[in-house]
């Protein structure tokens, strides 16, 4: 599989793992609160303001979503954005390292996450082609 292919493939997965947090915006909260539960989240979110972060949050997340797809589809005009897209992925994967062993969480969904995070990321920079 050569370089591009692999670029390809590596911009789908982050646009599906980014992108399916507009559910999070989308979804009733009654869904969400299960979703969340299913997920490993030891109490429902009843506090309004924790649910307007986590409305915020997935937005974001979904606008990185975008981005990712825009790069999958426009490859020629967003290829400068590939950087950014690979630094900000290896990013949050590391602060998710982070925090979830400080936090002592469960491997699932933890472990997912910071391995998309961390695979996406590096992955995406050895696909980046030097200038000349």
């Amino acid at each position: 599989m050569n370089r591009d292919k692999i670029q390809r493939l590596l911009l789908c997965a982050g646009m599906a793992g980014w992108g399916i947090s507009i559910l999070g915006v989308l979804l009733p909260w009654s869904a969400m609160d299960a979703i969340l539960r299913n997920m490993g989240a030891a109490h429902p979110i009843d506090d309004p303001q924790l649910r307007y972060w986590f409305r915020m949050a997935t937005a974001s997340w979904s606008i990185i979503g975008m981005f990712y797809a825009a790069a999958l589809f426009r490859p020629k005009k967003y290829r400068n954005l590939l950087p950014l897209l690979a630094l900000g992925t290896l990013f949050e994967g590391v602060v998710l390292l982070i925090h979830g062993w400080s936090l002592n969480l469960p491997p699932l969904p933890f472990y997912g996450d910071v391995l998309f995070g961390l695979g996406l990321g590096v992955g995406l920079l050895l696909t980046l082609r030097r200038r000349s």
